[in-house]
C-alpha cells in the first residue's frame, strides 16, 4: 500500500487509531449517563484552550487539555452543588467556550478565526511527529481510567444513589470521568475536530447498542467500530481527497444504520428462542391443575398436621 510509505499518514493512520479507541471507550459511559452530548460542550471549551495557546504562545494542545479539564470540573461542580440539570451545564460550557475562544483569537498576535479551523474541523494529515508522544501519552492514561475502573464507572452511571450506598466514591469518580472526556476531546481534535468529536464518541456505541445485550459487549464493539471507522475514513480521505474528519464520522453512521438494519432481525430471531423456554410445560390448563394439587396436599397435611395449623394462623404460606 503506497499509503505507508509516507511519513505524514502513518503518523495519521496511528492517531486515527488512538482516537478510534478512546473516544468510543468513553462515549459507553456518556451514554450510559445520558450525558451524550458532553464531549461537544468539551469541544466548545477546548476552543478557548487552543485560542489561549495561540495568545500565550504555548502549545494550543497542551493548554487545550487544561481548559477542557477545568471547564468538565466545573460543569461537574455545578450539578452536583448548584442542584441544576446536566442540560443546563452544558450549555453553559457550549456558549461561553465558544464565545471564549473567538474573542481571545482576535487578541492573539496575528490571530484570526483561520487559525482554528484545523482545530474545529480536524486536520489528521498534519499530525506532526511532536503530536504523537502527547496523543499516545493521554490515550493511554484514558485506556488505563476506563478498563480499570470499567466496573465502578458503570455502577456510578447507571444508579448513583446504589453506587453510593455500596461504598463508591461517587462524586470522585464522576470528576475522574469528566476529566477522562476532556483528555479523550483534546486527542480527538485533530483528528475528527472539535465540531465533530462528541460524534466519534457517541455514534459507534449506539451502533454497538443494536446488535449487543451487555455492557461489556457494547464496550468492546463500540471500540472496535470506532478503530475501523478512523482507519477507514483517514484512508478514504487520502485516496479521495476529502475532509478526514468528516469522512471518519460519515463512516460511522453507514455502520448505524448497517447495524439498526440487522437489529430488527436479531430482536425477533431472539424473541423465537426464548418463547419456548418462557412457555410453561404444559401450558396455562397444567399450572392450573398442579396448583390446585399443591393446595389440597396443604389442605390435607394441615388436617392431619397440627403443628402445620399452627403455622397458618401465624401467617405461613398456602394460608
Amino acid at each position: 500500500m503506497d499509503i505507508l510509505n509516507y511519513a505524514f499518514m502513518q503518523r495519521a493512520l496511528l492517531a486515527a487509531l488512538l482516537v478510534g479507541v478512546t473516544a468510543p471507550a468513553v462515549g459507553t459511559f456518556l451514554v450510559q449517563r445520558r450525558q451524550s452530548l458532553m464531549g461537544d460542550g468539551i469541544g466548545h471549551v477546548a476552543l478557548t484552550g487552543v485560542a489561549l495557546g495561540f495568545l500565550l504562545r504555548v502549545s494550543p494542545v497542551w493548554m487545550a487539555v487544561l481548559v477542557s479539564a477545568l471547564g468538565a470540573v466545573a460543569m461537574e461542580l455545578i450539578r452536583w452543588y448548584g442542584r441544576a440539570r446536566g442540560d443546563i451545564a452544558l450549555a453553559m460550557l457550549f456558549y461561553g467556550g465558544m464565545a471564549g475562544g473567538v474573542m481571545i483569537i482576535y487578541l492573539a498576535p496575528n490571530g484570526s478565526n483561520a487559525n482554528l479551523t484545523s482545530y474545529l474541523f480536524g486536520s489528521i494529515s498534519t499530525v506532526s511527529p511532536q503530536d504523537i508522544p502527547p496523543m499516545a501519552g493521554l490515550a493511554v492514561f484514558v485506556l488505563l481510567v476506563v478498563l480499570g475502573l470499567r466496573r465502578h464507572l458503570f455502577a456510578v452511571c447507571q444508579d448513583e444513589e446504589f453506587a453510593r450506598v455500596s461504598g463508591l466514591p461517587v462524586r470522585a469518580l464522576n470528576l475522574l470521568l469528566a476529566l477522562t472526556a476532556a483528555v479523550t476531546v483534546t486527542v480527538a481534535m485533530r483528528a475528527v475536530g472539535l465540531l465533530l468529536v462528541s460524534a466519534l464518541m457517541v455514534i459507534p456505541v449506539a451502533a454497538a447498542q443494536q446488535v449487543t445485550k451487555g455492557f461489556a459487549g457494547t464496550l468492546a464493539l463500540a471500540m472496535t467500530i470506532g478503530t475501523v471507522v478512523s482507519l477507514a475514513g483517514t484512508t478514504f480521505s487520502y485516496y479521495q481527497d476529502v475532509p478526514p474528519g468528516s469522512s471518519i464520522v460519515l463512516a460511522s453512521m453507514a455502520v448505524f444504520l448497517l447495524f439498526a438494519l440487522l437489529a430488527a432481525p436479531l430482536a425477533a430471531r431472539r424473541a423465537r428462542r426464548a418463547a419456548p423456554a418462557a412457555r410453561p410445560e404444559g401450558g396455562a390448563l397444567d399450572v392450573e391443575v398442579r396448583t390446585a394439587d399443591a393446595r389440597t396436599d396443604v389442605r390435607n397435611a394441615d388436617v392431619r398436621d397440627p403443628d402445620l395449623r399452627a403455622g397458618e394462623t401465624a401467617g405461613a404460606p398456602f394460608a
